[in-house]
């Protein structure tokens, strides 16, 4: 399927639109262009759902996972984002990525109360200042991909070069090989 063909079969939200659908520093921090918001239903929200009823590949569904992790005696989160279809090496890569002592999957209530987004909506734009951003490079290699849209009723369609051109993103290797 093309993505123009892909792209008319979605529920797209137009930009003035926007600030109805998604938090206020989610719609703040997102790029001008490349980037497509559109409505899904929330029993479509989780990635493995989301990807049987829209058609995606696991392998375009880029997931953002909050960390948090202990550096110099200070207590930091981080996200990384990383394809539906990789497992995060989460003590080797990412520890060393963010040159943390010791890191855990932050906790559900502290990744939603410190992004001011819902669970398993969370997204790489409108993170604080001082979150550092991860993207796996495996992410980069895709044509397009699918993220949260800080709420679990809209996903983003993008090109990997939205990210590449954010200032906010490092991109790094972090996820283990496909067995």
């Amino acid at each position: 399927m093309h993505s123009h063909e892909l792209v008319q079969r979605l529920d797209v939200i137009a930009a003035e639109q926007l600030g109805v659908h998604l938090p206020a520093h989610v719609v703040d921090q997102l790029p001008a262009q490349g980037i497509t918001v559109f409505s899904v239903t929330d029993d479509a929200s989780d990635t493995a759902a989301f990807s049987e009823r829209y058609g995606f590949g696991l392998e375009d569904c880029a997931n953002t996972i909050v960390i948090r992790y202990k550096k110099e005696g200070a207590e930091h989160y981080a996200a990384v984002v990383s394809l539906g279809s990789l497992r995060l090496d989460i003590n080797g890569a990412v520890k060393a990525a963010l040159g943390a002592q010791r890191l855990s999957f932050a906790r559900r209530e502290a990744a939603v109360e410190h992004s001011g987004m819902e669970f398993g909506g969370i997204t790489a734009f409108g993170l604080p200042d001082d979150w550092r951003i991860l993207v796996d490079a495996a992410v980069m290699e895709r044509t397009q991909i699918v993220m949260g849209a800080g709420v679990r009723a809209a996903k983003l369609l993008l090109s990997p070069d939205v990210l590449r051109q954010w200032p906010r993103c490092e991109v790094a290797a972090l996820t283990l090989p496909a067995e």
